[in-house]
């Protein structure tokens, strides 16, 4: 396993190069120029020329990715051109908003989606079946920024049960920063009504950011878990008389959740790089909403730095999700 994990580590290297790589030459393809934007509409050419050359981006397009990369390996990842702050900084501030928002909707998804989709196989062809279903397709169906819309429409602003938007309102100070994450500092300083505070503005955001990968895992549940419940194993283990309980959980889900475990690695990984829907619709100060105002300001720098983080992040989750393989099967090897 030493020498697997060691590769898979080394492996890192050249995929994030290649990341750099396509993300640094996209976004520079862009029409839009960052100098202008930064000088303002009503600068002069010669301000804007001064912009340009200092952000270095006068120089030639691989000139610019080796002072990139030469200054990412020291750890400068280079400085906003919009708001002036180092993008490293503003990362550290952003991204634990983001990890909080999929942390929830990943543990309502799985909250649901496995037991439902268990459920749904154990009940084959009847009524909890067909609802499980109906469920699943109607929310793969769903856009989320419309269902997101629709919730807020209802729900927060027709019956008042919910905050429309934001992490926390507008005059309330944040609880001291352990882990950046809001509901966890609150609990952490044992501020109960600034958590509960925090818990309500991340209901609705964390439902509708958990719904494509609810529906998905609850699908995929349900068809391994029929597929592992006609094996001869489990109509042995209940020939012997064991519970049904014992057999479904104990048995037939161990076995069924190997390949739902390889999916719940994507989907939290693809919930990072793809929350810019729900985060844009919901006022979420997360590194999807900092993108998405980089991206409207052609502002190279902080666009790449997300790309890189969430790129990391999402090798370094399916490495771990490889090496819980071998926990739910102790007979998997690594080679």
């Amino acid at each position: 396993m030493g020498r697997y994990v060691v590769r898979r580590v080394l492996l890192i290297v050249p995929t994030l190069v290649g990341l750099s790589i396509l993300t640094f030459v996209v976004s520079h393809l862009m029409p839009a120029d960052p100098a202008k934007l930064a000088a303002g509409p009503r600068a002069t050419a010669d301000m804007v020329q001064t912009i340009r050359h200092e952000y270095g981006l006068d120089r030639p397009l691989y000139v610019q990715y080796v002072t990139y990369v030469r200054d990412l390996l020291r750890g400068n990842w280079g400085t906003s051109i919009i708001s002036q702050h180092p993008v490293l900084t503003d990362l550290r501030l952003y991204l634990p908003n983001t990890l909080e928002l999929v942390l929830a909707s990943m543990t309502i998804a799985i909250g649901v989606g496995v037991p439902l989709g268990v459920i749904a196989a154990v009940s084959q062809n009847r009524w909890p079946d067909h609802l499980s279903r109906l469920f699943t397709i109607s929310f793969v169906s769903l856009p989320s920024f419309w269902f997101a819309i629709i919730l807020q429409l209802t729900i927060a602003f027709t019956l008042g049960l919910l905050p429309v938007d934001g992490q926390l309102p507008t005059l309330t100070a944040p609880p001291h920063r352990v882990t950046g994450m809001v509901l966890v500092d609150s609990l952490l300083v044992g501020n109960l009504p600034l958590l509960w505070t925090a818990f309500q503005h991340l209901i609705l955001p964390a439902f509708v950011q958990s719904i494509g990968a609810m529906a998905i895992i609850t699908r995929m549940v349900r068809g391994d878990m029929l597929e592992i419940l006609g094996q001869d194993f489990v109509r042995t283990a209940r020939a012997k008389g064991l519970s049904a309980r014992r057999v479904v959980l104990g048995h037939a889900l161990r076995n069924a959740f190997i390949p739902t475990l390889t999916l719940i690695g994507l989907s939290f990984g693809f919930s990072l790089g793809g929350s810019v829907l729900v985060e844009t619709v919901f006022d979420w100060p997360g590194i999807g909403l900092y993108a998405v105002n980089a991206a409207l300001s052609a502002d190279f720098e902080p666009i790449m730095g997300v790309t890189i983080m969430v790129g990391f992040i999402f090798i370094v989750l399916n490495l771990v999700v490889d090496l819980l393989y071998g926990v739910l099967d102790p007979r998997i090897r690594y080679t």
